[in-house]
């Protein structure tokens, strides 16, 4: 699902991580003086924010993927970017005053365990912090090409009943791992495409399960998607896309 080129990546998600990072770290008061765990860190859209807010010596990720180790290290030399998942993180208790988790819970494989996780590294009355777009909603950055799919094949399957992509669920979520005190909120961003092909071509590239559905495709299935694609595309080529966010002691 995800063993592609970071790039790529970059084009199909990072167009909408990367403005979405600040917010994100902002409701989770990230500011200098704290030591920070980016968990499930990508090639870095997230950790590129935080270099931006504390010391590269503050600051620890960890990431599932091999090619997405290699990239963020690439990118940021000067951080401690370690292979692992969010469920068993290679540190000890009480580590961190902040962990995060951008777009990365409903991947999980047991979002509560990861979670506890997030909050077992982290000191008492640190924060904990995640956040996943609201695919139930219908006001995901990829919402518009699931329209699409739902209109050519009403069977199709979506992300809508992931972890964390529907009102509430991040907080509960969060309760269900012992993390106190859990608030949540909804981040949006909005990004503009330079044309439909522009927005387009990413999902070809087969990353997550917008893109592995794509290429499930044949040739006919295809073209009738891409067509209800078009014209679910917006006339003003404006995405805005809106992300459940939750915050908690550990």
């Amino acid at each position: 699902m995800f063993d592609v080129a970071a790039e790529r990546y970059d084009r199909f998600m990072g167009t909408y991580s990367a403005p979405l990072a600040p917010l994100f770290a902002d409701f989770a008061g990230v500011d200098a003086g704290r030591r920070v765990l980016d968990v499930g860190c990508g090639p870095g859209a997230l950790t590129a924010e935080l270099l931006r807010r504390l010391d590269a010596g503050a600051l620890a990720a960890v990431e599932p993927s091999g090619a997405f180790v290699a990239a963020a290290r690439e990118r940021h030399p000067e951080v401690d970017i370690r292979q692992a998942a969010a469920e068993q993180l290679p540190f000890g208790d009480d580590e961190f005053d902040v962990a995060l988790a951008q777009l990365v819970v409903h991947f999980m494989e047991d979002p509560v365990k990861g979670i506890g996780e997030m909050a077992r590294v982290t000191r008492e009355g640190g924060t904990v912090a995640a956040c996943v777009w609201d695919h139930a909603g219908g006001i995901g950055p990829l919402s518009p090409f699931w329209n699409a799919a739902h209109r050519v094949d009403p069977d199709a399957p979506d992300e809508s009943q992931m972890a964390g992509a529907r009102e509430g669920h991040l907080a509960e979520l969060f309760r269900q791992a012992g993390v106190k005190a859990v608030e949540d909120t909804a981040l949006a961003v909005s990004v503009e495409h330079a044309s439909f092909d522009a927005w387009w071509e990413p999902f070809t590239f087969g990353v997550g399960p917008a893109g592995g559905y794509l290429a499930r495709l044949d040739e006919e299935q295809l073209l009738r998607m891409k067509e209800a694609a078009r014209e679910e595309f917006p006339s003003d080529r404006v995405i805005t896309a809106s992300a459940w966010a939750a915050r908690g002691r550990a």
